[in-house]
């Protein structure tokens, strides 16, 4: 890991062509050992899903080359390496999955998904409504809270459309995006234990995973 560390340092200083064919060699060690890592995050995975074990490395893993075609920002290289482990159909899925982010000071665990279609996003809200006592009880687990504490991304601002603006539970169907954090700190990116480590928190998100990907496969259905 800390050769990918120290690759992706240089490349965020350098994230022009000229500097990375100059160091492809580099790159594709770092290549190799990320796929390594997404293999053992894949077994690991597989350990508490077993859907996972039908998933190959590149169901899970992101090309370096970013897409500058619609993006003021022309810089030809992502400085970050994502590994998205989503059973039992691969990175592309509208479903929760688990994902790590590596890239200097900025590494982190998620859970989750974002994007989702709108309609998606109101047949969630609505089940974490009817089933509340049964969603509480996941992310008020005090395993789940420690290791996530912030659950949900891109809220509207006051109540979604349906939704009274003085319900207790308010805050829980805001998000538009479901995904839950854990940090890392550069110092347990770079352990020798990493992928037990992550596999672990991983482990964790599980309930609230599949809490939310039966509301996603019950929409898949209709």
């Amino acid at each position: 890991m800390k050769d990918i560390y120290e690759f992706l340092k240089d490349l965020s200083c350098n994230n022009n062509r000229e500097w990375f064919n100059a160091n492809k060699e580099r790159y594709l060690e770092v290549k190799r050992k990320s796929e390594l890592l997404a293999q053992e995050l894949i077994n690991g995975v597989a350990t508490f899903d077993p859907e996972a074990a039908y998933l190959t490395v590149a169901d899970c893993t992101y090309r370096i080359y970013r897409d500058t075609r619609f993006s003021p920002d022309k810089t030809p290289y992502k400085t970050h390496i994502g590994i998205f482990i989503n059973p039992p159909y691969g990175k592309k899925s509208n479903r929760m999955g688990y994902y790590l982010h590596i890239e200097p000071g900025h590494s982190m665990v998620g859970a989750g998904t974002i994007c989702l279609p709108s309609k998606t996003v109101t047949a969630i809200r609505q089940s974490i409504f009817e089933n509340i006592e049964e969603y509480l009880e996941i992310v008020r687990n005090p395993d789940f809270s420690s290791t996530y504490p912030v659950v949900g991304e891109n809220c509207v601002k006051t109540a979604p459309k349906g939704f009274a603006k003085d319900w207790e539970h308010i805050d829980l169907v805001r998000p538009r995006d479901f995904v839950a954090s854990h940090m890392l700190t550069d110092k347990e990116m770079t352990g020798s234990d990493i992928a037990v480590k992550v596999t672990e928190i991983f482990k964790v998100a599980k309930p609230w995973n599949d809490f939310i990907n039966y509301t996603i496969d019950e929409q898949g259905n209709q």
